[in-house]
């Protein structure tokens, strides 16, 4: 059985809100000391909350100062070369939605083209193409005259 998709937004319903965050909580928890085992890593969680009067400190508080010490230990260098703030974060996602939009666009220019050139083998006439249409048809021939030597 699958889960529901989840609307992110605040729970208004205080009981509701309590008893999905002592659920995340726990599985964020399980989740750190997973990724801690599997793959070897220093790791530690520190959860502050309304409704503890004490932060929740993962593995404890001695391993979670330990492995926060060790990383400030690290050369400004290496403790910042794959971090991200919510900004560079998002520009990096424009850029990759941008080029993989650029990449469809291609794509789909291509395609176009092909289907042009197939309904002109099938007797479909041609005088309705703008001139960047033409031109893009006379290139799209020329890469399938290179491919077509290529084979050879």
């Amino acid at each position: 059985m699958t889960r529901k998709k989840v609307k992110l937004a605040y729970i208004t319903n205080d009981s509701a809100r309590k008893a999905t965050f002592k659920k995340r909580k726990k599985g964020l928890m399980k989740k750190v000391s997973e990724l801690s085992t599997l793959c070897d890593v220093k790791a530690c969680a520190i959860i502050f909350s309304p409704y503890d009067s004490q932060p929740e400190v993962w593995p404890s508080l001695i391993g979670a100062q330990r492995v926060i010490s060790d990383f400030k230990r690290m050369p400004e260098m290496e403790q910042s070369k794959k971090m991200v703030n919510q900004e560079s974060f998002l520009r990096q996602q424009i850029t990759k939605a941008t080029d993989q939009l650029k990449k469809q666009r291609k794509d789909n220019r291509e395609k176009e083209i092909t289907h042009v050139m197939f309904q002109s083998l099938i007797g479909k006439p041609l005088h309705q193409l703008n001139i960047i249409d033409l031109n893009d048809l006379d290139c799209e021939d020329d890469g399938a005259i290179h491919r077509s030597e290529q084979q050879e």
